[in-house]
This record gives C-alpha cells, sequence and structure tokens, in this order.
C-alpha cells in the first residue's frame, strides 16, 4: 500500500470546514470526484461507529466501502479504518480484493490559525488505485474548499 497525502487550505474557520464535510448533502456535493454517479454514506462520524461510503459502480449496481471510525475529535481529527468492500450490493470482508484494504486507514486532520482552517488527508492507497485517488482528492478538496468558503 502506498501512504498518499493532500491538503487544502480553506478561508473558514474548523467548525465551518468540520460541518461542511459531514453534512449529508454537501458530502454528496464534494465527494462526486470520486463517483460522477453519485456517493453518499450511511452511519455517522462517532467514535466506534461503522459506516458505509456507498454509490453506484460501473454495472449501475451499489458499490462502496465499509470502515470503523476509530477516532472522532470534532473540528479536529477523523481516523477511518476500512473493514471490507460492498459489491453489487453485497457486504464483502473477505475476499482477496477486500483483504488488500482492510485495515487501511483515512486520516482528516483540521488545524485552525486566524480563520484559515487547514485540512490535511492521509490515506493508506491500494496500488491499483493510487492513479484515481490522486486525481480525485485534489478536485474534492477543492469542491469542499468552495462549498465551505460559500457558507455564511
Amino acid at each position: 500500500m502506498e501512504k498518499l497525502k493532500f491538503e487544502v487550505s480553506i478561508s473558514a474557520p474548523a467548525q465551518t470546514v468540520w460541518s461542511t464535510m459531514l453534512d449529508d448533502a454537501a458530502y454528496r456535493e464534494w465527494t462526486s470526484a470520486f463517483n460522477e454517479k453519485g456517493s453518499y454514506y450511511e452511519g455517522d462520524w462517532n467514535r466506534g461507529s461503522e459506516i458505509r461510503f456507498l454509490g453506484p459502480d460501473d454495472e449501475e449496481s451499489l458499490g462502496g466501502m465499509i470502515a470503523t471510525v476509530e477516532e472522532s475529535r470534532p473540528h479536529e481529527f477523523i481516523s477511518l479504518r476500512y473493514l471490507g468492500q460492498i459489491v453489487r450490493g453485497v457486504e464483502d470482508r473477505t475476499s482477496d480484493a477486500a483483504k488488500e484494504f482492510i485495515g487501511a486507514h483515512e486520516n482528516y486532520s483540521f488545524t485552525e490559525a486566524e480563520g484559515v482552517t487547514s485540512v490535511k488527508v492521509e490515506l493508506d492507497g491500494v496500488d491499483e488505485w493510487a492513479a484515481m485517488l490522486n486525481e480525485a482528492w485534489p478536485a474534492a478538496l477543492t469542491k469542499l474548499k468552495d462549498l465551505a468558503e460559500a457558507q455564511p
């Protein structure tokens, strides 16, 4: 697995950035960089919760990832650990494909200084997905920036 890192500075308080990032409607918008057909989550961002990241796959079936929220400090930090995947609407935690990323982490850090929040994303990227993630994450963070900076 490859360690991938992305960062964006957003002219908004950390509380606004956090709320925008996790708001259902805004989440669907900024994560469209990963799946133009739509992306959403089921679950919550509280420590210990299981959360599913879902959207239509290339065959118009439900696909996605399953994670647990290992750590959640509002307006500061979120750590996710991947547990499996959803393939054609079915949970998969045991296949070789799922085992490639089970245990992988995705971490979000929020640091505010003088009204500007730095969002850092660090994740373990499966090699076959690295090129897509290296393209999609900067686009997603730009969308998140635009959404958060547009908040009153």
